[in-house]
């Protein structure tokens, strides 16, 4: 594995790494137990000045390569012997295809294709440049990101093209300037054990640890006091090898003269956060051992982008409030150390930024940084989720509220401030109303053989997290049930939400229940509400009834309070196995308004995770008529109050936006979204000492 680090420290420094892939390796011996850990020490340097951070980082664009290209490459392969890997293939991130021994990655040019200079926005501007630039496919994008320099003309990579130092690169073509590249301390008289493939980016330094080099990574942590990690790859996309696991499952390990011991560790939907308590093995005197977090972001899909920025920026936070106040740099990785790893670096400098000077310098903050480091952000799609990231921020700011600021923040938006003023939650709420539905999203649900299976024509929907079924053997249009996939507070997937069954498509239902193996099913409207049906009832009265291959059967029928508990029996016929399913039947909710008060929801939400810590956490399917407003409502609740619960933190605003942006019009109406609130305030009223639901 290899690993970078830096010889000085400079205040507010990120640290940038690049590993190889090797997970095969047999772990070292377990060496005896650590001491008890202590933070780190205060002498730690500042991570985030109060400066404007300058000018960040930027990672490769994807280059998709011609025909001309690939016969150049051809005849230069038949004149020379190639040490450097060709490039035939493009893949996500700008990372290519290993070719024999080797990887590369896709460069820029060191000097910018064209003359045209960009410069800061303010950030009134943010939301119509965003809009101008992203037409045409983004094509304004595109030429502003051509227009950047690869790097710095004038570096050197001595250091890192010495022999003794190639192996240590996890790509032959990503290397450390010499003028800003990390320096460790020697090892025993050896000039080259001070190097690392590691660099100072201002406000950040880059590196990642190969198999071989993980001492070297450990060595860094501790010669530089770093006490946060952020790790923006995961260990293995799309079946390869991204990054080489530097770190113990568990128990305590050592890593040359480091010891790391696992102290905890934390899942959540968009990131892990691990903590370590890590010692140096000095012959002189015992070294007092210190902390280091390790924010592990998961979300990143394997092809470009996230969808939403939503989570990077609950990430960034986070990573700013873990990071002691005078800790020294933060080692920032992904698995080349340049594409993600400087989208992040950008949009933390931009943000700051925008306090300080109400305006954003992505183009001159990325063209600096790539004079410390090449190839910062790696492709267009990176540098435009950038201003996406930005404008989110803008737009919507920071929405996140302690338990303990609730009820001043209620009281705030029901009040008008002035003559003519909304109402400060009908202004909140407007904000949602806003957002944009991508009509090309619902084109499934548009075709002609499924309209008939949508109990509602406005949501006749197909966005990106579609539950979808088997297909009948030589049937056509089969796969489709109104249906979306939701996060949960800690788990991608967690909620299914669906609309309540028609008559004809109960069997596509069960067909869903099953084939996700879902043992939750809340169910949140009567079947029939203002003498309109509202759902089929597709569980028995009593005994069992059969859907096509599956059979249902009532085992008990309980009444709790505000819903009824149904234990049933699912059977698939085809391969003669059963699964018990619950039902939860909420009867709380009125036909027209919301519940009179939220103690019913609390109490049905309590329910519904109890059994599904006994029965596996598979996805919950939760419907009402729609499978919008109520649904939206309850699934926004389970994960407002696991998060009060876990953190004493709530984003209401946030939830459901993240809710719409994966299922149109969830949490319906101001009076649901009112109601998300007002249940949140009530748990903490029947919880009023904290410690009780923590």
């Amino acid at each position: 594995m290899h690993t970078e680090t830096c010889a000085h420290t400079p205040s507010g420094l990120f640290l940038l790494l690049c590993r190889r892939c090797s997970l095969n390796a047999p772990p070292p011996p377990p060496p005896p137990p650590l001491p008890p850990c202590s933070p780190p020490p205060a002498r730690f340097l500042p991570l985030f000045s109060e400066k404007v951070p300058a000018r960040g980082d930027h990672v490769l664009p994807t280059v998709v390569v011609l025909s001309l290209a690939l016969l150049i490459i051809a005849l230069l392969k038949k004149q020379r012997k190639a040490t450097v890997t060709t490039v035939d293939k493009k893949v996500p991130n700008g990372i290519l295809e290993e070719q024999g021994n080797q990887q590369t990655v896709v460069l820029l040019p060191q000097s910018a294709s064209a003359s045209k200079t960009y410069f800061p926005l303010p950030v009134g501007h943010l939301e119509e440049e965003q809009r101008l630039r992203s037409a045409d496919d983004g094509k304004l994008f595109r030429e502003e990101y051509n227009s950047l320099p690869g790097g710095n003309a004038q570096g050197t990579y001595e250091e890192a093209n010495k022999d003794e130092n190639k192996e240590k690169n996890r790509y032959p073509n990503i290397l450390p300037y010499d003028h800003s590249r990390v320096v460790l301390t020697q090892l025993d008289g050896n000039p080259c054990s001070d190097y690392v493939n590691a660099s100072y980016i201002d406000v950040s330094k880059i590196h990642w640890p190969k198999e071989e080099t993980v001492a070297d990574f450990w060595r860094m942590m501790w010669e530089q006091k770093v006490a946060t990690v952020v790790m923006l790859t995961n260990l293995k996309e799309r079946k390869e090898d991204k990054c080489y696991q530097y770190w113990p499952d568990q128990g305590c390990w050592s890593y040359g003269s480091v010891r790391v011991a696992v102290e905890d560790f934390t899942v959540l939907v968009d990131y892990t956060i691990r903590k370590f308590c890590i010692q140096h093995q000095a012959t002189d005197a015992a070294k007092t051992p210190r902390l280091v977090t390790q924010l592990h972001f998961t979300s990143w899909p394997d092809f470009g982008v996230p969808f939403s920025p939503i989570g990077m920026l609950k990430f960034l936070k986070k990573v700013k409030l873990v990071n002691p106040p005078f800790a020294g740099p933060v080692v920032v990785h992904c698995s080349a150390g340049v594409g993600r790893t400087g989208t992040f670096i950008v949009i933390d400098a931009m943000i700051d930024m925008m306090h300080a000077e109400q305006r954003v310098d992505v183009f001159g903050f990325v063209a600096k940084i790539r004079e410390q480091r090449s190839q910062l952000v790696q492709t267009d799609m990176q540098y435009s989720f950038i201003y996406r990231a930005l404008l989110e921020y803008y737009l919507y700011g920071d929405t996140e509220l302690d338990v303990s600021s609730l009820e001043g923040h209620l009281q705030k938006l029901h009040n008008t401030f002035t003559t003519g003023d909304r109402v400060g939650l009908e202004e909140e709420f407007r904000k949602l109303t806003n957002m944009r539905i991508m009509k090309e999203n619902m084109r499934t649900g548009n075709l002609p053989a499924n309209m008939k299976k949508n109990r509602v024509l406005l949501y006749c929907l197909s966005m990106l997290p579609l539950v979808i079924i088997s297909m009948r053997r030589g049937q056509e249009f089969t796969d489709y049930v109104n249906a979306s996939f939701i996060d949960g507070y800690r788990q991608k997937d967690y909620y299914i939400a669906s609309q309540g069954p028609l008559t004809h498509t109960v069997e596509d239902f069960w067909r869903m229940v099953w084939e996700w193996k879902c043992h939750s099913i809340v169910m949140l409207t009567e079947l029939q509400e203002r003498e309109q049906d509202k759902c089929c009832q597709y569980w028995p009265a009593e005994d069992s009834v059969t859907y096509g291959n599956y059979t249902v059967e009532l085992k008990g029928d309980t009444l709790c309070d505000t819903f009824s508990l149904r234990d049933l029996v699912l059977t698939f016929a085809p391969e003669k196995q059963t699964r018990v399913i619950r039902h939860f039947h909420f009867h709380g909710w009125p036909e027209v308004g919301i519940p009179a008060e939220g103690k019913g929801m609390i109490d049905i939400i309590a329910s519904v995770q109890r059994h599904q810590q006994q029965s596996g956490n598979h996805p919950i399917v939760v419907h009402c008529s729609a499978g919008a407003g109520r649904t939206g409502t309850f699934i926004a609740l389970s994960n407002i109050l696991e998060r009060v619960k876990a953190e004493g933190l709530l984003d209401v605003f946030q939830t459901v936006k993240s809710l719409r942006m994966q299922r149109p019009h969830m949490v319906q109406t101001v009076e649901q979204y009112d109601f998300c609130y007002k249940v949140v305030q009530d748990f903490v009223d029947i919880f009023s000492d904290y410690a009780n639901f923590k």
